[in-house]
């Protein structure tokens, strides 16, 4: 589910084969339509907002799972990228209990692999993917988060 179409479009390129644009209950419907009504079995919700993680649990199927993943870093200036940015949610009974839905989720652990990768990354022996679209040097940083917030770069690569 995404309407960037740059990201969409290298979700189809890693295989996706349906992409869903629509948010709220239009979207939960089509995905319920595109699964024969049961909605998937695991949904990842690193939107961080009330409305994402309302359509991830429209998302999800009885005895699914619900993963929200966020990241934080600090580079001169704060960022919450995919973070809660609500401290309230339905978790009761009707939202996950009686559906057996686990709802599980923190920081993702970027810090416990860094130091184990950086170095092949920078030697070019292991290739960081495609969703770099801007490459920078840490002059640069300020400029690249205002071209992620402004959806004109997916992901900046930071090189020293």
């Amino acid at each position: 589910m995404g309407r960037h179409k740059s990201r969409t479009d290298l979700g189809r390129e890693f295989g996706a084969t349906d992409v869903i644009s629509e948010r709220g209950q239009e979207g939960i419907e089509l995905l319920r339509q595109l699964t024969g009504g049961q909605g998937t079995r695991l949904v990842v919700e690193a939107v961080g907002s009330r409305s994402a993680y309302d359509q991830a649990m429209g998302a999800v199927r009885h005895g699914g799972i619900t993963s929200r993943v966020g990241i934080t870093s600090r580079v001169g200036i704060t960022s919450r990228v995919g973070i809660p940015q609500y401290e309230e949610a339905p978790i009761g009974v009707g939202s996950l209990f009686m559906n057996n839905v686990r709802l599980v989720g923190g920081a993702a652990p970027t810090r416990a692999y860094i130091h184990s990768i950086l170095s092949d990354i920078l030697e070019g022996k292991i290739e960081p993917g495609k969703v770099f679209a801007t490459t920078t040097d840490l002059a640069g940083v300020p400029a690249g988060y205002r071209q992620m917030a402004g959806r004109e770069s997916l992901k900046v690569l930071v090189r020293p």
